[in-house]
């Protein structure tokens, strides 16, 4: 994908009327800069940042979860119709999703996990990540003006496949006896499975942007 972004950016000096996009949604906060590169195809270059938290929940536990995406990606948009805004878009995207993830004791103070009480106060912290795969195709379509110079609107609809997500739960400051410890250890283990289930729907990441562009 870097050999890609080079070989755009080289093509981006030799035309005047390249623009820049500003854009919000589910993709975070970002931007693009257009390159045109014919009469019926624009390539773009972009990045976005989102970063939230929420809940979530295993059969045996809840977690208090921080979503943090980071992409970066080169595009191509085709237009099919001449003088319509409508274009099918393709590209890679260098993607820094995770989720970072901590449990959160129930209303007793307690960790229940594969059948097992402890309490949270000794058996510590049980915190993990949910990482995905680096490069993660970008399919979609959009609508925006393919050539017109000066202010527009833009959007793009998609879908990110970025992949199995790979979970990885442990559990740290364990002072509740050697045998204790190492049952919680194996119990983790197993959560970490359930978890793994949980996130796996996560594959595809769905991408709604909304956009205002200018064309120079």
């Amino acid at each position: 994908m870097m050999v890609l972004a080079a070989g755009l950016a080289g093509t981006a000096c030799a035309h005047a009327d390249m623009g820049l996009v500003g854009e919000v949604g589910t993709t975070g906060v970002g931007g693009h800069m257009v390159i045109p590169l014919r009469k019926n195809m624009n390539a773009r270059l972009g990045m976005n940042y989102l970063s939230y938290s929420y809940s979530g929940s295993t059969r045996d536990m809840d977690y208090d979860l921080s979503m943090k995406a980071r992409t970066y990606d080169a595009l191509l948009d085709w237009y099919p119709r001449e003088h319509s805004s409508f274009h099918v878009t393709g590209g890679l995207a260098y993607n820094g999703n995770k989720i970072d993830a901590q449990a959160r004791p129930n209303g007793s103070g307690n960790y229940t996990i594969n059948g097992n009480s402890y309490s949270a106060a000794s058996a510590g912290k049980i915190t993990g990540q949910v990482d995905f795969g680096k490069v993660a195709p970008y399919l979609g379509v959009g609508w925006s003006k393919a050539a017109e110079k000066g202010w527009s609107f833009s959007s793009d609809v998609g879908l990110l496949f970025q992949g199995s997500p790979h979970t990885s739960l442990s559990s740290s400051g364990c002072t509740a006896g050697a045998a204790a410890c190492n049952q919680l250890a194996a119990d983790v283990a197993k959560e970490n499975a359930r978890l793994s289930d949980e996130v796996s729907r996560f594959k595809v990441y769905p991408v709604l942007r909304i956009g205002v562009s200018y064309k120079f």
